[in-house]
This record gives structure tokens, C-alpha cells and sequence, in this order.
């Protein structure tokens, strides 16, 4: 599966300069990588990612770090919304 940012780049967005957290941040990138992947035409290996997916995995990968419980719903629905304008020139909407 192709990640659409690497681990040190979700770590600058996130301003976290600890390891103890890679594998659960590295799974983070990997969930939203893959839910984004299932919207969007398909992005061939060794092609530039376009700024806009990477900004959307970015901020999927955080809310999904950073809300781990999933309590906060107004967050989650700002996300969702700003991940789905970010993506929107890339949709699939093949039916």
C-alpha cells in the first residue's frame, strides 16, 4: 500500500520530536493513507503525491492521533469536512 506522507512529516506537522510513539503515528499514516486511497482516482507507485492529498493524510492521521477515544466530535466533523475539500479535484466518482 502507498503512504501518501512519511513518518518525520507527520511528526513536523504534529511538532513531536519523540520516538516512543513512531509505530502508533506510523499506523495513524497507514489508516488514513489507505481510507483516502478508496476516494480518489488511483495514485500510481513512484508518482508525485499532490500537496493537497498529502495536507488531507496529514490531517486525517493527527485527528485520528490526537483523538484516539474519538470524543470529540466537532473536531472529527471539521476534519472530515476540510480532508473531503482537499481531496475533492482527486475524487473518484466513478459509479
Amino acid at each position: 500500500m502507498l503512504s501518501f506522507i512519511d513518518l518525520d512529516d507527520l511528526k513536523s506537522h504534529l511538532n513531536i520530536t519523540f520516538d516512543d510513539d513512531d509505530t502508533l503515528l506510523q499506523s495513524k499514516i497507514d489508516a488514513a493513507s489507505s481510507y483516502i486511497s478508496t476516494l480518489i482516482v488511483p495514485i500510481d507507485d513512484g508518482a508525485e503525491i499532490p500537496g493537497p492529498i498529502k495536507e488531507a493524510t496529514r490531517k486525517l492521521a493527527a485527528d485520528l492521533y490526537e483523538d484516539r477515544n474519538g470524543t470529540n466530535a466537532a473536531r472529527s466533523f471539521e476534519t472530515e469536512y476540510g480532508v473531503a475539500a482537499l481531496i475533492t479535484p482527486y475524487r473518484d466518482f466513478a459509479f
